[in-house]
């Protein structure tokens, strides 16, 4: 049986990078996007990142254009936005898919784990993002899929995914899980 140890990730020069890497440490794995609702989200988790990076966290960026393309650009010009208007220091990979055919295995995965629990968002807020993403994606959504940037996954420091907090979630509440974790 797999675990997130054994996943690789491309870094945005596209080198791989063992998860092992961060055998350890409490992780946060978040599909991200420059230029979406949630994009403040960077500020809050950089803010995180800065008061839980001492004692094991490590926040996981893999920035995603699946999503109403909301993810432009190359990774460079990504890191390049993110460092400048949030300050942002924690890694940051290739943009991939998180959804689909293309998507990355760490994701099917993670998604095998902690599935879609439902009720994150209001029903027009759901109709809008469904007419988004199936205008970006040819292949229609699994029950269980990413349903938008922001999505996050917190994986304990044995391997372990303890929770799926969708982007709605107040990120107040996600470290206080994290908390409980370090």
């Amino acid at each position: 049986m797999a675990t997130i140890f054994d996943f690789n990730l491309k870094d945005k020069k596209g080198n791989e990078v063992s998860l092992d890497t961060y055998k350890g440490k409490v992780l946060l794995i978040v599909n991200t996007a420059t230029g979406c609702g949630f994009t403040p989200q960077y500020e809050e988790l950089e803010a995180i990142y800065h008061r839980q990076r001492e004692r094991g966290l490590e926040i996981l960026d893999v920035p995603c254009d699946q999503f109403g393309h909301q993810a432009p650009g190359s990774d460079e010009e990504i890191h390049e936005f993110c460092t400048m208007k949030f300050g942002t220091d924690f890694p940051q990979f290739k943009k991939s898919n998180v959804n689909g055919a293309d998507e990355l295995p760490l994701y099917t995965w993670l998604k095998s784990q902690k599935g879609y629990a439902g009720g994150a968002y209001s029903e027009k807020q759901a109709a809008v993002m469904e007419d988004l993403y199936n205008k970006a994606n040819t292949e229609p959504r699994k029950k269980d899929d990413i349903q938008w940037n922001f999505t996050k996954f917190l994986i304990s420091r044995d391997g372990e995914v303890i929770a799926r907090f969708e982007p709605t979630t107040d990120l107040k509440e996600v470290e206080k899980v994290i908390e409980a974790q370090l």
